[in-house]
């Protein structure tokens, strides 16, 4: 199959890609979204008020679970050897909402575009799931790639 797609066969059958002969390079992802919230969930986030104790505390590893199990979720993406996950998260009050970025690095025969990417979705859930009883109106918004670096297509990045 010849359209562009490289995760089906000749026969457009779904198969996973063998990266084997791939070259082992530097990779690196980095990803973003937001999660919208009533400003009194946010003030009890920033204030440390909620009940089921840190939410961006809980989130961050959350995220990071996220990105070193993706391989587990995604059913086509290959284990990898991840060398780091860095995510932040950022209090935005207008509109009232938490910002995730997560970059991710490897040594690898193919990129972590995948695992940048779940990381975020994760760590937002985990928001959602964490603050649900106050606010059940959340929304999960803007998640994309960044950036991306390594690999023969090299380096990507989005324009603003």
């Amino acid at each position: 199959m010849s359209n562009g797609f490289t995760h089906f066969n000749a026969q457009g059958d779904a198969h996973m890609v063998d990266v084997g002969d791939k070259p082992t390079t530097r990779r690196r992802a980095r990803a973003a979204g937001r999660i919208l919230m009533d400003p009194a969930t946010l003030a009890m986030i920033a204030a440390g008020t909620h009940k089921k104790g840190d939410v961006l505390g809980i989130a961050r590893i959350a995220g990071i679970m996220g990105a070193k199990r993706t391989a587990d979720l995604i059913p086509l993406c290959h284990p990898l050897a991840l060398t780091a996950v860095d995510l932040g998260l950022t209090l935005e009050t207008t509109p009232a909402a938490v910002r995730c970025e997560a970059q991710v690095d490897t040594n690898g025969q193919t990129g972590v575009e995948m695992e940048a990417l779940c990381a975020v979705q994760i760590a937002l859930l985990t928001i959602y799931d964490m603050c649900k009883a106050v606010d059940r109106g959340m929304v999960i918004s803007d998640v994309c790639l960044l950036e991306k670096a390594g690999g023969r297509s090299g380096h990507w990045q989005r324009e603003t």
